[in-house]
């Protein structure tokens, strides 16, 4: 578990860290630098802690219940009750990002649908029914997600 200082900080000081905290992370935009600043920030213990966190809000998001989430992920039900907490009360910032994730998978599900639609109406030129469906199955099976 991550340890934290036993001696306080000022509460100026706090609140300046805290502030460039917030400002650094709102500064990172793209994929590749959210990736860099995130290893360089957190250890791969604390990487997978912040993940697994995520990952609880959006299984109860989707309806897991608790049990089921905490199996899968192994991960407390305490852990799961938090998140399930934060989700309910807090300040709505889980589920923002997982309504935004939410959001941009059923986009992408979308558009996969009519295209898969389009090459059920008439294979690529040149291409066997039968070889065309069975690469297409095959594609749709790799896309598949865990949950």
């Amino acid at each position: 578990m991550t340890q934290v200082s036993r001696r306080p900080l000022h509460k100026d000081v706090e609140k300046r860290i805290h502030e460039i905290f917030i400002s650094s992370l709102s500064k990172v935009r793209s994929s590749d630098e959210v990736y860099r600043f995130i290893s360089d920030l957190f250890s791969p213990v604390e990487q997978l802690m912040l993940e697994k966190r995520i990952a609880i809000a959006f299984l109860l998001y989707k309806g897991y219940n608790h049990r089921t989430i905490s199996n899968l992920l192994k991960v407390s039900l305490s852990t799961v009750n938090r998140v399930s907490y934060k989700l309910q009360y807090g300040e709505k910032g889980y589920l923002r990002v997982i309504t935004k994730i939410m959001v941009s998978e059923k986009m992408g599900e979308f558009f996969q649908k009519i295209d898969d639609l389009i090459g059920d109406i008439l294979p690529p030129k040149g291409r066997s029914w039968s070889e065309y469906r069975r690469e297409q199955w095959i594609k749709k099976l790799k896309r598949q997600k865990p949950f």
